[in-house]
């Protein structure tokens, strides 16, 4: 055989691998991508760039989650009843079409009888868990994005450590991207102690990058199955305003307690199984609960798994409930098409829309791409507040002072639709008149004067960044 002749196979081999693979890729998106535009994008790169287009689409496209999620939870012995609400019911409130379909979406009934408690930064968040912790007797399970192993995070390993050596089951689990990639000393401390800690989606394997873009961005800590901290607080001293840090965070977290702790245990028990394998199925964590407050409440989690989208869809039931008011407070705000649409659709119903944001975040090119969606928001009649520094990491939404959601997702995509998720709605006109009191317009109010006002070289720098909307 010829040079020439061997030169020739090798370009037909490597030609006809590429359409099996650009092949394989379209009827793979063909069959699993609702999105439209995302569909044509992989279909394209896929052909278009020979082999590296497969690739991509094979680690950053399949979700191999869901796959994994469906074969664990079909072991889960614990399920839901979901309470039917009826909307036509002459006795039915404004928002009971809103809970009905909630009911319908999460499969999860909206629990009476629970307490909910505002704690502001973690200076009084903090304390109130590791008083929590010290407290436990039977089950402490902690989940969070960030946990640091500093002046914040050191008592909680410490108060951990002690629970598990008085007979307390403890399980951490912390997110193997934001609590830090390559090295994570929380993580280390944790296990050095006999804590058992893991990591969600992290491994050094080639074989199991594909994970690397979904992260856990949860925040919850379940004690003794009775008690249970939920917000948008990570662990760290960032978040201790009174000792004056150097890039201060303000945030919201919240205690719940009554059946609806249930629900939230659940959460934290998949997580940890789909981690570790791990069923926590016992007294210790799922003892019988009884009423001890007037709130309605109920978890809703959301994450590419059997839950994608959840929280966008609530959202977006809520949005097109509201009758008077909606109020949203988020540290980034990119939410998708529909998100938008939906708000701006509301302003022009009359329906007062408020979004309060910082005036900077942590995350520059994000604040960048937030100013396309808002112009088109403030043309509808929505209004936009800037808070003034520190840093506002909360995240809420109130509609109608009476109907609130709150938890760990931000408003932009990669919390809709790429992180996992965790948010509690409250149904409680008193609970929702105090977070609306805890954040009132303080900042200033952006106008579209300011925006038009932007240069041509910045508005196509925020159109660009824009287009990373789905990874940012």
């Amino acid at each position: 055989m010829t040079t020439a002749h061997f030169a020739w196979l090798i370009t037909e081999a490597a030609a006809l691998a590429h359409l099996v693979v650009a092949g394989w890729v379209t009827v793979h998106v063909l069959l699993y991508k609702r999105n439209v535009g995302a569909a044509i994008s992989w279909m394209g790169i896929a052909w278009l760039s020979p082999f590296i287009g497969g690739l991509l689409y094979f680690t950053m496209g399949v979700n191999r989650v869901k796959r994994r999620a469906r074969r664990l939870r079909r072991e889960r012995s614990r399920l839901f009843v979901v309470d039917q609400a009826v909307p036509g019911d002459p006795s039915a409130g404004p928002l009971t079409p809103l809970e009905y379909a909630i009911g319908r979406l999460t499969g999860l009934s909206a629990e009476s009888g629970n307490s909910a408690l505002l704690l502001h930064n973690g200076d009084e968040t903090y304390p109130a868990m590791i008083e929590a912790i010290e407290g436990a007797r039977r089950s402490v399970g902690l989940v969070s994005y960030i946990f640091r192993d500093d002046e914040a995070g050191r008592p909680f390993i410490e108060a951990l450590a002690r629970a598990r050596n008085r007979g307390v089951e403890v399980r951490v689990l912390l997110d193997g991207i934001g609590s830090g990639y390559f090295k994570n000393a929380a993580f280390e401390r944790l296990r050095a102690l006999d804590v058992p800690a893991a990591r969600f989606l992290h491994s050094y394997f080639p074989w199991r990058m594909p994970f690397l873009n979904l992260r856990n961005h949860r925040k919850l800590m379940v004690v003794d199955g009775r008690c249970a901290f939920v917000g948008g607080i990570n662990i760290g001293a960032e978040n201790l305003l009174a000792s004056h840090p150097p890039h201060p965070v303000r945030d919201t977290h919240f205690r719940i307690e009554g059946p609806v702790v249930e629900q939230l245990v659940e959460a934290f028990a998949d997580d940890w199984l789909f981690t570790t394998g791990e069923k926590l199925l016992n007294d210790d964590w799922f003892p019988d609960l009884k009423a001890v407050g007037d709130v309605v409440a109920r978890a809703i989690t959301s994450g590419p798994d059997e839950d994608l989208e959840q929280i966008e869809f609530v959202a977006l039931h809520a949005i097109s409930c509201a009758r008077h008011s909606i109020r949203i407070v988020t540290p980034y705000f990119l939410p998708p098409e529909a998100l938008t649409m939906a708000l701006g659709l509301a302003a022009m119903r009359g329906i007062a829309v408020d979004i309060m944001v910082p005036e900077q975040s942590n995350h520059l090119v994000l604040d960048w791409a937030r100013r396309v969606p808002m112009h088109s928001l403030l043309e509808a009649g929505c209004r936009v507040w800037l808070l003034p520094p520190p840093f506002d990491h909360s995240k809420l939404m109130i509609i109608d002072d009476s109907w609130s959601l709150i938890g760990s997702a931000n408003w932009d995509t990669r919390s809709f639709r790429l992180n996992f998720e965790l948010n509690v709605e409250i149904q409680d006109a008193a609970f929702a008149r105090k977070l609306a009191d805890a954040k009132q317009h303080t900042g200033r109010r952006l106008d579209l004067a300011t925006l038009d006002a932007d240069p041509l070289p910045l508005r196509l720098r925020n159109s660009a960044a824009r287009l990373l909307q789905p990874y940012l």
